[in-house]
């Protein structure tokens, strides 16, 4: 996991609050290799959603740089952006929010097989049934509504949209906080799962210490806006360095035979 497959380097961004700027990211520098996970934790309001809404170029950086698969894509407009979008994909907390939720599964899974012109027309209802298969569902749910699905079910339909475009970086927004835990644990053994045999590298933003870990090759702390912490996710957990770390780890709940 050596290459670089992303690169951030003194992001800033700020908002204006009664009459007054209040930094939500300061000079955040970070990497990702190609095929890793490296999980972002911090409180709320730590600046986790504001640099994945940049990175997705839903808000635009005040300040600083970023690489993506070697390109500056923070200058990337109109076609070219668009194209590029294929290879970083967004994963949502909420995934009924992010579909129409009249559509069917089916329609869902083909938008960014023909927006991205992934597969030829004639071959997108394999795709869709492969893409379904994919992530632990039956090829019948194609022709289901969106909204008549369980949480869980959304979610890897979420997971299944992300890797229609065969991304290379999937960029995972609180996705899980909202499942309950059995479906949690699913969740993230699919993901873990996937990038074995895919080799996506994941971006996994979350306030749980617990459910970073289990998913990272590495952690980076937020805290006020600023990386306060990176390190390998064990070493974060067991010795954390920073306070804000180490708020974090005391904050995740323990069974008394939990070594966490």
């Amino acid at each position: 996991m050596s290459d670089v497959l992303l690169s951030i380097d003194n992001l800033s961004k700020g908002f204006s609050s009664s009459g007054r700027r209040v930094a939500a990211l300061e000079n955040v520098s970070l990497t990702i290799a190609a095929g890793e996970t490296l999980g972002i934790v911090g409180a709320s309001g730590s600046g986790k959603s504001t640099l994945s809404r940049i990175l997705l170029r839903l808000l635009a950086a005040d300040a600083g740089a970023i690489r993506f698969e070697g390109e500056d894509w923070l200058a990337l407009s109109g076609a070219a952006l668009r194209r590029k979008r294929a290879q970083m994909q967004m994963v949502f907390q909420d995934p009924l929010a992010a579909f129409n939720p009249l559509a069917t599964v089916g329609a869902v899974l083909d938008d960014p097989l023909r927006i991205h012109e992934v597969v030829p027309r004639h071959r997108r209802t394999g795709e869709i049934a492969m893409l379904l298969e994919r992530v632990g569902l039956s090829a019948d749910y194609a022709g289901r509504p969106v909204r008549s699905l369980s949480g869980g079910q959304r979610q890897r339909v979420a997971i299944a949209r992300a890797i229609a475009t065969r991304p290379s970086l999937l960029v995972l927004d609180e996705a899980v906080s909202a499942l309950d835990v059995t479906v949690r644990g699913r969740i993230l053994e699919l993901l873990v799962e996937l990038q074995r045999e895919q080799g996506i590298a994941c971006l996994f933003i979350s306030h749980d210490l617990a459910v970073v870990r289990a998913v990272s090759h590495r952690i980076a702390v937020i805290d006020n806006g600023r990386i306060v912490e990176t390190g390998p996710a064990t070493s974060v957990v067991v010795a954390p360095q920073s306070d804000a770390a180490r708020a974090l780890v005391a904050a995740v709940p323990r069974l008394v035979t939990d070594p966490f």
